[in-house]
C-alpha cells in the first residue's frame, strides 16, 4: 500500500518562476511576430510599386521569405504554449501612428523607411532577445540576422545617391526623422507591453551580475541591488544603443545620421 500511494505521488513541476519567464518570451515572439508580417505586406506593397521589373521580382521573394520567418516565429510560440492569433493581435495598432506621420513621397524615401524602421525594430528585438531562453534566443537571431532587405535598399539608395547629392541631403533629413518615430514606437511598444520592458531590464541585471568580482558577490542582497540599477539604467542604455546602431546604418549609405 505504502509503495503504490508513493508512486501515485505526482512528478515535481518546474519552478513557478518559469511561467512568467516564458509569458515574457512568448511577447517579444508575438512582436516579432507581427513584424514580420507587417514586413510581408509593405513588402508585396514595395514590389507593386517598384520601378523595375528586376525590384519587383526580388521583393516579392522577400514578401514570400517574410512569411516563412513568421511562421517559425509563430511555431515557436505553440510550443511555449501561447496563442498565434492573440499575440499577433496584440500589436495589431502599433504602427499605426508612425505609419500615418511616414509617407513616403518617393521610391528613395519609401526604400529609406523601411531601412530605419526595420534596423530600430530588429536591434530592440535583439537586445530583448538576448534574456530568453537559449532555444528562443538563437531562433529569433537567425529570423532577424536575415540581411537581405537591408542590402537591396543599401545598394538601391547608395547608386541613387552618388549622382544626386540632392538627394542625399533630403534623405539625411528623412532619416533623422524617421528614427526619432522609429524610437517613439519603442518606447509605445514597451509602455505597452512591459514584458517588453521586463527582458530589457533583466538582460542588463544580468550583464550587471556578469560583470560582478568575485563571483561569490552575487548573494542575494548583491543580485538585488543589480535588478534595481538595471532598471534605472536600462531605459537609458537601451536607447543610446539604439541611436549608435541607426547611425552606424546611415553611416553605411553615407548620410549623417
Amino acid at each position: 500500500m505504502t509503495e503504490v500511494a508513493h508512486d501515485a505521488q505526482p512528478q515535481a513541476q518546474p519552478p513557478a518562476q518559469h511561467a512568467p519567464e516564458a509569458a515574457d518570451t512568448v511577447e517579444l515572439l508575438g512582436l516579432v511576430a507581427h513584424l514580420q508580417h507587417v514586413a510581408f505586406n509593405r513588402l508585396a506593397e514595395d514590389a507593386r510599386v517598384a520601378p523595375t521589373t528586376a525590384q519587383q521580382l526580388e521583393l516579392s521573394r522577400l514578401a514570400a521569405a517574410a512569411v516563412d520567418r513568421r511562421d517559425r516565429v509563430l511555431a515557436r510560440v505553440v510550443e511555449l504554449g501561447g496563442e498565434p492569433e492573440r499575440c499577433l493581435g496584440a500589436y495589431a495598432r502599433l504602427l499605426e501612428d508612425f505609419d500615418s506621420r511616414t509617407q513616403p513621397s518617393t521610391w528613395w524615401e519609401r526604400l529609406l523607411r523601411s531601412y530605419v524602421a526595420d534596423g530600430v525594430s530588429d536591434d530592440f528585438c535583439r537586445i530583448a532577445a538576448s534574456a530568453v531562453d537559449d532555444r528562443s534566443r538563437a531562433l529569433l537571431l537567425e529570423v532577424l540576422d536575415d540581411a537581405a532587405h537591408a542590402n537591396l535598399a543599401v545598394g538601391e539608395l547608395e547608386a541613387a545617391g552618388a549622382q544626386d547629392e540632392v538627394l542625399v541631403s533630403r534623405l539625411a533629413l528623412w532619416g533623422r526623422r524617421l528614427v526619432g518615430e522609429a524610437l517613439g514606437v519603442v518606447q509605445q511598444a514597451m509602455s505597452a507591453h512591459p514584458a517588453l520592458g521586463r527582458l530589457v531590464t533583466r538582460r542588463e541585471a544580468e550583464a550587471r551580475a556578469a560583470a560582478e568580482e568575485p563571483a561569490a558577490a552575487a548573494a542575494a542582497p548583491a543580485a538585488e541591488a543589480a535588478v534595481a540599477e538595471a532598471d534605472g539604467a536600462a531605459p537609458a542604455k537601451l536607447f543610446g544603443e539604439l541611436t549608435a546602431e541607426h547611425t552606424r546604418r546611415m553611416s553605411r549609405l553615407g548620410l549623417t545620421a
